[in-house]
Order: C-alpha cells, then structure tokens, then sequence
C-alpha cells in the first residue's frame, strides 16, 4: 500500500484546499475592473490603462520590470483610488470574496491607514470603512457557500513618522477587527529600531506584531526586528537563509540566529512570488522555502501583493507543488504552521485547525485514496495485501 504521505495535489485539490494567508496588503490586491470603476468615480486619471485586462497586465509587468521606481509606482495608482470610504468598503469586501473563493478560510490583511487620508478620511474612519468591507465580504462569501474569517493588520510606513500615532490606533481596534500591527516599506535606510516607541508601546498593551524584515536587507534587519524590538513574526524574513550553510556533501550548519529564529518557532510569513519580483530568489526551485521547510523552520506561505504578482494563494502553492513534489501533506503543514502563527487567541486558532483545516485536509486525502484505489484493480478488489 502507498505510504500516508499522499501524492502531488492537482490544482482542483489544491484551490479546494483550506488556506490561511498572513501577509497580504490589501492595496496589492485589487481587481483590475475595480481601480477602473474607481477611477471613474473619483476622477482619477493617472492609469497607465482604461481597459481592467490590459491594466491588469501592466500591474504584473510593471512589477516584473526590475525596475523599484515603476513597482512602486503601482502602488500610487491604487492607493490613489483608494482614497474614499465607499472605495475602501468596495475593496475590503472584494478581497474578502476573492480570498474566500480561492479556499482560504483565514486571512490577516495589512494596511496602511496614513496613505488613504488625501480625501480627507480621519485615520479612525480608515479603519471602520475597511473593517466594514471585511464583514460584508465575508457575507458575501457566506451567501457563496464559502467561509472565511478576516482580520486587519494596521500597518506604518518605514519612512514616516506616524508609526506610534498607528499603533495606538491598532491597539484602540484590538478585538474590532484588527488583530495587529506592521511596518513596511524600503528596509534599507530605514530600520525596524526607528520605530522604537511604536513596538514598546505595543508590548506593554501585549499586543501583537509583525515586521517586514530579511527581505532586500538581509540578516541585521532580522536581527534587529527580533532582538531590539521584540517581533512575534518575520515579515518575509527569506534572508536567514545567509545564516545557513550546506556543505558540499549536504550537510547543513545553522548559524546563531538561524537557530535562535527556528527553536523559538518563529514565523515566517514567505511570499515566493514577490520574492521573484524583488530578485530575493532567483526561481522557485531555488527559494529558500525549501531548505527551511526540509529543516523545520515555521515557514508559511504568502501571497503578499496578488495584483502586482499575479497570485493567489492557490497559485503560490501550486508553484511550489511542482517545484518541490510537496504533497497534501505538505501543504497542510504549511497551512498548520500559519494558523498556529495567527494573531487572534489560541482557542479559536485551534478550533480553525480541528474543525476546518485539518477535516478539509482529511476529506481531500481520502478523496485521492479512493482515486488511487479506482486506478488500480488490484486494490479495488480488495486482493491486495497492504504493506507496513
């Protein structure tokens, strides 16, 4: 008999397959018809594109480019249409119901709510307009027979000064549909210890943050996330790999942080994608994700912006399903180590992953066993004799 490790899912399995998504900016995200209704509503006329397929195009080429200054300047075009409180409504819910109909069940968005106030929106109503379109996407998913919960992750730009300013804001939300905090933003020239008082601030509320670190810097942007300010995950975090070491023949030496970050059991919220785009990996095949899922680490998967990079969830494991011959198993475990890394309390991350992640795991293996049974006669018939 095959050994429980279930073959390779196909891409049907895999889009069914429960998901949980950590590390998604929500103005990375949008739907191309979207930013040209909005455009039109606003009187925006920045586009580079009226038609949503060939701006849609343009998104993911412009962030193929190599070129820093046109990536970011597809952010500009949609925060720029995101500027009002029906706008944020309308693409809070859409994600919602994008992510929902891609299988995930769980999802932490990040914002930021200092680049939608050009309209004159107060931080404060920033917040409730998203939270807002969070729950009616999530009715929408319901009325859909999909099920996801959402919850925001409030987010202050590296470059800027505002980042206590939002973490108090992120505290005042806490258990209103924001779960956290985030800093984002170019890593060089602007390190996590610049934002010092925010990340105080938010350990003695005991509440919960994350850090883009270790993606274009390297490992004392990591080291600094962690050590000085105290982050309870990594955001990307790709470039541990620096602090590991494969020998010729294979075998593997974990420098002192490496270490420090897999026994602490820190996550990794990895976006194989977009580390592509931002030259962090060279291919798939190459990603760290790899090595450190091989070694343990709590690595999850990520889609990070899925308009520029043209992902989803479903795409981003497929990627690695071919890259790395991962199983249901696999992907389970990844989607395990997500929910665990969740920032809302430990009963209802667990009740996620007994009630819905690890029966819908259940239910897509058994699923392939009776295919694999069907296929072969002998297992049909019941002649075969199973084997340890």
């Amino acid at each position: 008999m095959q050994s429980q490790k279930t073959s390779t899912p196909t891409p049907d399995q895999i889009r069914r397959a429960p998901k949980v998504l950590l590390h998604d900016h929500l103005d990375g995200g949008l739907r191309p018809g979207t930013i040209v209704d909005l455009a039109r509503e606003t009187g925006y006329t920045g586009l580079p594109e009226s038609d949503p397929d060939k701006l849609g195009t343009w998104f993911r080429e412009a962030a193929d480019s190599g070129s820093l200054e046109r990536y970011l300047e597809t952010f500009a075009h949609t925060c720029a249409v995101m500027q009002t409180r029906e706008a944020l409504v309308r693409v809070a819910a859409e994600c919602a119901e994008d992510l929902a109909a891609d299988g995930v069940v769980y999802a932490e968005i990040r914002y930021a709510p200092e680049q939608h106030l050009e309209a004159g929106l107060t931080l404060e109503e920033v917040v409730e307009a998203v939270n807002e379109g969070f729950r009616e996407g999530e009715r929408r998913a319901r009325e859909d027979g999909n099920r996801i919960r959402v919850g925001a992750l409030l987010t202050a730009m590296r470059h800027a000064a505002r980042s206590l300013e939002i973490a108090e804001l992120a505290n005042r939300y806490r258990d209103h549909g924001v779960v956290g905090f985030d800093i984002a933003g170019a890593e060089a020239g602007f390190p996590p210890t610049r934002h010092l008082d925010a990340f105080e601030y938010l350990k003695r509320e005991n509440n919960h943050f994350t850090i883009h670190a270790g993606e274009a810097f390297g490992l004392p942007s990591i080291w600094q996330a962690l050590q000085w300010c105290g982050a309870d995950r990594l955001g990307h975090g790709v470039r541990i790999i620096d602090d590991i070491q494969v020998a010729e023949d294979g075998a593997v030496k974990l420098g002192p942080l490496a270490s420090y970050v897999r026994d602490k059991r820190i996550p990794l919220e990895m976006c194989p994608s977009s580390n592509l785009q931002t030259a962090a990996a060279a291919s798939y095949a190459e990603h760290p994700i790899g090595l450190l899922r091989r070694l343990h680490f709590r690595v999850t998967v990520n889609t990070d912006n899925r308009l520029m990079s043209g992902t989803s969830m479903s795409r981003e494991f497929e990627h690695l399903v071919e890259a790395f011959a991962y199983s249901l198993d696999d992907l389970q475990w990844f989607t395990v180590n997500a929910m665990k890394s969740a920032f809302i309390p430990f009963d209802e991350r667990l009740a996620m992953i007994n009630d819905v992640i690890k029966p819908g795991y259940a239910e897509l293996k058994a699923e392939w066993l009776f295919q694999q049974a069907a296929a072969t006669p002998a297992l049909a018939s019941g002649s075969a004799t199973p084997q340890a």
